[in-house]
């Protein structure tokens, strides 16, 4: 049995109201066109997922609306800045044959550094910009059973390739 993540940080957030809040930043207008991007490659691939779990801060929200998917989802506050040990135990939770998660770096690129038998080659995959996706398989029956350096890239992609 095959369960599938697809592991994307949320799209390019707005730094224009200095006053606000972390948490509550928003994506800015090039965020938004990423989102839609991702959305489309996302369909276009069939990686549709089954289950989000999505950080609850603001630009992950706003990521995941853009996307345009439709699955069982639940907004997760310990996912808002969380280390790859805290995605991990957030993961191995999960009931989906095919997960999204939406969260933020560096957590998110350390994650996905460590789920990975052998990293993509792709030069932006050390650093999971703003909006990067990867796509990774793992041969086991529940997400209980997820263990490090298991997963097979499947797929992997920045905004930029989508956008030009």
């Amino acid at each position: 049995m095959t369960k599938r993540l697809i592991l994307m940080r949320h799209a390019k957030s707005s730094w224009d109201n200095a006053l606000l809040d972390d948490f509550a930043r928003a994506l800015n207008g090039r965020g938004r066109t990423s989102a839609k991007a991702l959305g489309d490659w996302i369909r276009q691939k069939s990686y549709l997922p089954d289950q989000v779990l999505c950080s609850s801060a603001a630009r992950t929200r706003e990521t995941f609306a853009g996307l345009k998917v439709m699955a069982d989802t639940a907004f997760v506050d310990t996912l808002y800045h969380a280390s790859a040990d805290q995605m991990m135990r957030t993961l191995q939770r999960a009931t989906g044959s095919a997960v999204l998660m939406i969260g933020h770096n560096p957590g998110i690129s350390w994650f996905a550094a460590q789920l990975v038998l052998t990293p993509p080659s792709h030069t932006r995959f050390s650093d999971y910009p703003t909006g990067a996706a990867t796509v990774i398989d793992f041969d086991i029956a529940e997400w209980a059973e997820l263990r490090p350096a298991t997963g097979q890239v499947v797929d992997f992609v920045i905004p930029r390739e989508l956008t030009g």
